[in-house]
């Protein structure tokens, strides 16, 4: 159970206002891995690149993520 409570606790919090699976799948992915280019993350979820893009504008308008060069990292 202890290990349980602590996977818990190291999972980054979710901001409310993501609603879609795939923001919260991509979101997720670089609040682990800290930054990752459009290609790193569409072979690693098995996304292709149009739905990426089109997830990540959202995020950066949110403000949840920015962009430096090709990579896009956490705010």
């Amino acid at each position: 159970m202890l290990e349980t409570e602590t996977a818990y606790a190291a999972t980054p919090a979710l901001p409310p206002e993501l609603q879609s699976p795939r923001a919260k799948l991509v979101y997720l992915y670089l609040t682990t891995n800290g930054h990752a280019t459009v290609g790193e993350m569409g072979d690693s979820l098995g996304m292709k690149k149009l739905s990426l893009y089109s997830v990540l504008k959202t995020l950066r308008e949110r403000d949840l993520i920015d962009r430096n060069g090709d990579a896009y990292a956490p705010t």
